[in-house]
């Protein structure tokens, strides 16, 4: 590897490490004891879930605790009013527009995380621990003012990590601190797992099972992940030297995920967050939606193969432009064998990619669902789900694809300089 790709290496894994740092710094005021007691209690529910994307920080209350999701919750608002009102896309599709489009979801994620801070803050005056200690050691108002403030510095810090990753480091900032997040809670998995089989709550073939539908669901997506379709795309040059026609053949690959881990996390948001919301309700019928939305009932899971379906389409649309592909294709002498340049292209572009993502829709929408719907048929007693598994195997996928990329361009560069 060369010394800028390890360069690049480091500086991702550092600014991972300092995420893994602002998850130990919790919010002042706090008993985190009580808070811990509380997350042990509904670790198999939606908070369950929300800790375990976190990278287990919401237990500890760290200024971190909302997570990369305000972010990601202000992106889906955006991309919806961007697909919605013409003037927002096109403003996303400019060099300079973009920057303002960025900027209004920064401001967005301000004020979403404004909000879910002081809701959180509220939901915190009203928890006690068994012992008779309230989580909240100072007083209400200063708390409130004390937790929006340190939470919005650690997801702006957070947002800032993803973008610094993006732009300096390797892969997807924002994909990266969410895969961080899952695998630091893996040896804390492991181990509650070895105390199930000690205690005699889980036998062995039970773990050997979930071994195996696990190294199949990794190896399910992995086949999917590399599957493409490649178009053949034909151009017609002339060779000056010989003074002839030759014709170079290549491909546009089109892949069976065009949206990639995207709508995962989109659905993921979506389905904690009224969670959430609704867990610390003592209203009857604000619980009884609360049971309905948990990770352990068919109506999340329901949900969770709905929502990824439709962002997989969703997001697919708006990353694969088939009328810019044609008229690149046109512009540069290429066309597709037995198809017409221009609209024709555009069309049967959109055909292709149509039926990919269908079926693409359907892996991820299954992925997200089917592991927990075995897994609970064999009586487990905690919470497992692919979305989980989805989305570091993906992220884990697409960071060595652009390790690959920045290899391989080194080497071109390499070469070229030996040749002048």
């Amino acid at each position: 590897m060369s010394k800028d790709l390890i360069n690049k290496i480091l500086i991702t894994l550092g600014f991972i490490f300092l995420y893994r740092l602002l998850a130990y710094v919790p919010v002042p005021g706090v008993n985190i004891d009580v808070v811990k007691e509380f997350f042990d209690s509904n670790a198999n529910n939606a908070l369950g879930l929300v800790n375990m994307f976190s990278g287990n920080a919401v237990e500890r209350l760290s200024i971190i605790s909302l997570g990369i999701m305000p972010y990601i919750t202000a992106s889906i608002i955006m991309e919806l009013l961007a697909a919605t009102f013409p003037a927002l896309g096109k403003m996303k599709k400019e060099r300079d527009g973009m920057q303002k489009y960025m900027q209004i979801i920064r401001y967005t994620t301000i004020v979403i995380t404004l909000i879910q801070s002081i809701g959180v803050s509220v939901g915190l005056n009203s928890l006690t621990g068994q012992s008779g200690q309230g989580a909240i050691s100072i007083d209400m108002n200063t708390f409130i003012a004390v937790s929006a403030i340190s939470m919005l510095t650690g997801t702006m810090l957070l947002m800032w990590i993803g973008e610094q990753i993006t732009q300096k480091g390797i892969g997807n900032g924002i994909s990266l601190i969410i895969f961080a997040g899952i695998v630091s809670a893996i040896p804390s998995a492991i181990g509650g797992t070895i105390d199930l089989v000690n205690n005699g709550q889980m036998n062995f073939l039970t773990v050997i099972a979930i071994l195996v539908i696990i190294m199949a669901t990794v190896g399910a997506i992995i086949y999917v992940e590399l599957g493409e379709r490649r178009v053949p795309v034909s151009y017609s040059r002339k060779v000056m030297m010989q003074n002839q026609n030759k014709r170079i053949m290549n491909y546009i690959p089109i892949k069976v995920n065009l949206s990639g881990v995207i709508p995962a996390i989109f659905a993921s948001a979506i389905l904690m967050f009224p969670a959430t919301v609704l867990q610390g309700s003592q209203n009857k019928y604000l619980v009884m939606i609360a049971d309905y939305l948990s990770p352990h009932s068919y109506t999340f899971n329901l949900f969770m193969f709905l929502f990824v379906v439709f962002f997989a389409f969703f997001y697919a649309s708006i990353t694969f432009n088939a009328k810019d592909i044609s008229e690149n294709l046109k512009k540069q002498g290429g066309f597709i064998p037995g198809v017409r340049p221009g609209a024709s292209t555009a069309e049967f572009l959109n055909e292709v990619a149509s039926r990919l993502t269908f079926w693409g829709a359907i892996y991820m929408g299954l992925i997200s669902t089917l592991p927990w719907l075995i897994v609970k048929a064999m009586g487990v007693p905690f919470y497992f789900g692919g979305v989980a598994v989805l989305i570091v195997v993906q992220v884990a996928i697409d960071t060595m694809r652009k390790i690959e990329a920045q290899q391989y361009t080194n080497k071109y560069q390499t070469l070229s300089a030996v040749g002048l």
